[in-house]
């Protein structure tokens, strides 16, 4: 009888630990320079997103600082030890002679880092 109750308690006490991981997302870098460019280039960067997560993550929104500005993801779900690309595309149009700077933010199913932001800059010329 105590070894019947003895397992019982390991499997629901211990087992499930084994569940909790803490969601663990690589994206590095996150900021994207261009440099210089002229006015009215379309510029566009990949991102690398990666679960290192033991458990399906799901992105579950993206969305911009700017209308100039657009994000978006190649895979909504992710697998343990999936990637996938963030795309980020910038319009420069209106923006000549000074530095732009804008962002994107994915957020995610994952209660440990909910929202991740990437940041791409440039140098418009006229």
């Amino acid at each position: 009888m105590h070894k019947a109750v003895l397992i019982f308690c390991l499997g629901v006490f211990i087992f499930p630990l084994g569940s909790l991981s803490a969601a663990t997302l690589n994206s590095e870098p996150r900021e994207w320079d261009f440099g210089k460019v002229n006015e009215g280039e379309l510029l566009e960067h990949d991102f690398v997103f990666r679960n290192e997560s033991a458990d399906l993550l799901e992105i579950t929104n993206i969305h911009t600082s700017c209308s100039c500005i657009s994000a978006q993801a190649q895979k909504k779900s992710l697998l343990p030890n999936g990637s996938t690309l963030i795309r980020v595309a910038l319009d420069t149009k209106g923006y000549g002679g000074k530095p732009v700077k804008q962002f994107a933010y994915v957020h995610t199913d994952s209660a440990d880092i909910s929202i991740l932001k990437y940041t791409v800059k440039a140098e418009v010329i006229k």
